[in-house]
């Protein structure tokens, strides 16, 4: 057979196209219509999990009836503007279309010689991050796939930088234990990250917060004094600017003065919250970011990029590479250095990496970077607006303060089964999607306000239910 089986013909792509313009199109002047939660036919999905691929392909009409007869319908409508469940927005509108040039193109972003364009774009984007919060002449950083990856790698990077011989010997031999801190209110990823890298759970200590959820600097104080004297080596704090769920700002600036006198490593989950210093009411309260040796940051969230798009920052690119450049045998993967680019598999775990940078840049130019500071400005508003009404409400108790987007309401005398059954209720009449939590042993309901979609009128409405349902 002449040619190749895989790829469409002019016409099919053209038909491809409509049906994708129809798609999007149909999609997207339908969204406050559609149900937020998704259809959970336990029998139609069974099916889809269970239908054997075919031999003969079935075409190009036959993936899109698939796509809006088998697939919309079972998928959360995260793009709704009362999808507030999470801190996950929905795609920024150009964010598709370099979603599919970037599949067209197809770089692998490893060595620069092979994804000129695509590394220039990288760099860009992680030379404007770096210059939000000011990290300096020798920052920089990649992007990666999510908030939790970009924790493990500075983590990484942090190990590297301590035991110089961690590559060579690990953490088997004859050293003291290395230490962890973070708070009670961190992000499951650290944890995570701290047992996948052989810290063991065992050597994270969990501060407490504060009656605002923020790190108690003085009991982290304490903690690094008793394991110093147990013989035991601290090594690196994670804090975290914008806890998942009451959104919460550790205080940044003197846990870097206590790191900077403990010669710890600091590192600051911004996955939420760090991006917010986009808008102007928030600036202040992220600037002491700067202080930090890493940052983690997701721009799947407020820039809004399709999943997935995390970004790793810190103040010293030498450190990523002291922690992830490995000299190659292979012939093939042979660099050549240029003060220009960079290999991004010297500097982070991947060999073979998307062209997620595309969409990001593809947002900052196509909407402009004061866009981005209306959106997150506007979310901050938003969520203040909500834990007013909540405030205010009877039978309603606002139980955190709204530093970010984060609002939790609680029934006072009510159970958790009543929480629930409110979560229920607002998902099923098609309210609004909103997520369970706990908040000082408390059940509650909790709202993040991540959309860009989301107007003031949908945080009334939302308030109004609420209020009435409570009321019952």
């Amino acid at each position: 057979m002449d040619g190749t089986p895989l790829i469409l013909t002019s016409a099919e792509r053209t038909r491809a196209a409509r049906l994708l313009a129809r798609f999007t199109d149909s999609y997207e002047n339908s969204l406050t219509r559609r149900p937020i939660a998704p259809d959970e036919d336990r029998e139609t999905l069974a099916k889809l999990l269970a239908e054997p691929f075919p031999e003969e392909g079935l075409g190009v009409d036959a993936f899109f009836a698939d796509v809006v007869d088998r697939i919309v319908p079972y998928t959360t409508t995260i793009a709704h503007p009362r999808f507030l469940a999470y801190v996950q927005g929905p795609p920024n509108g150009i964010g598709p279309y370099a979603e599919a040039i970037a599949a067209v193109l197809n770089q692998n972003c490893n060595l620069w010689q092979i994804s000129p364009a695509a590394n220039v774009i990288e760099r860009s984007i992680m030379d404007w991050l770096t210059g939000l919060f000011r990290l300096g002449p020798h920052s920089g950083g990649l992007l990666t796939s999510g908030g939790s990856g970009a924790t493990k790698d500075a983590i990484t990077a942090a190990i590297a930088d301590r035991r110089t011989d961690f590559r060579e010997r690990g953490l088997q031999e004859n050293h003291a234990p290395l230490v962890l801190y973070t708070s009670d209110e961190a992000h499951r990823s650290v944890v995570k990250a701290a047992a996948l890298l052989g810290i063991g759970l065992h050597n994270v200590r969990t501060i407490p917060t504060d009656d605002r959820f923020q790190l108690r600097v003085d009991l982290l104080m304490h903690a690094i004094a008793e394991d110093r004297a147990a013989g035991k080596e601290p090594f690196c704090v994670v804090a975290t600017a914008g806890t998942v769920t009451t959104g919460s700002i550790d205080p940044i600036g003197p846990i870097a003065d206590l790191c900077a006198k403990e010669d710890l490593w600091l590192h600051v989950d911004g996955a939420y919250g760090a991006l917010f210093i986009l808008a102007d009411s928030a600036r202040d309260a992220l600037l002491p970011l700067s202080r930090a040796d890493s940052i983690t940051l997701d721009p799947h969230k407020l820039l809004y990029a399709p999943l997935e798009a995390g970004a790793l920052l810190v103040k010293d690119m030498a450190k990523l590479r002291a922690a992830f450049a490995f000299s190659s045998t292979s012939s093939y993967l042979t660099a050549i250095d240029d003060a220009h680019l960079l290999d991004y598999m010297d500097h982070g775990p991947q060999l073979s990496r998307s062209f997620k940078a595309l969409k990001v840049w593809a947002a900052l130019r196509t909407f402009g970077v004061g866009a981005f500071r209306t959106v997150t400005e506007r979310c901050l508003s938003l969520a203040a607006r909500l834990g007013e009404h909540i405030a205010d409400a009877p039978g309603l108790e606002l139980m955190n303060p709204v530093t970010l987007t984060a609002v939790c309401l609680h029934m006072p005398g009510r159970n958790a089964e009543a929480h629930a059954e409110l979560l229920t209720r607002l998902h099923e009449e098609g309210t609004a999607m909103l997520g369970p939590a706990r908040v000082h042993e408390q059940a509650c309901v909790r709202a993040c306000v991540t959309n860009h979609r989301t107007t003031e009128a949908d945080i009334d409405l939302l308030a109004e239910r609420l209020i009435a349902l409570a009321k019952r």
